[in-house]
């Protein structure tokens, strides 16, 4: 998935056009904790440190949530992405990221 300024803006529009709602809150500890809570269904983010997912995406997958790449394979707290939700909408989450990152190559 691409990441200047313009793709973010476009693939957050891709996702406001399929979902009730879309909130960035600055943290992705926070917005992890959130999904594992079920205070929000899903979130995506690229250009992390582990430190900012580590312990969100455990928490995620403990509550019964999924956690992935953006690509869908397997996540690495290392990789820098996730891709986390509560496992009802992981695919339709990851099918606007895949469309998205095509149109764009």
């Amino acid at each position: 998935v691409h990441d200047t300024l313009d793709d973010v803006v476009s693939l957050f529009s891709q996702f406001t056009g399929q979902a009730r709602a879309v909130r960035r809150l600055g943290s992705a500890a926070l917005d992890l904790c959130y999904v594992a809570s079920g205070r929000l269904d899903g979130f995506w983010e690229q250009r992390l440190q582990a430190w900012d997912i580590a312990a969100g995406a455990l928490l995620v997958e403990e509550a019964g949530g999924k956690i992935s790449a953006l690509s869908g394979g397997k996540f690495n707290v290392h990789a820098g992405e996730v891709l986390a939700s509560n496992g009802l909408i992981h695919d339709a989450m990851m099918t606007v990221i895949k469309t998205h990152a095509q149109a764009l190559d």
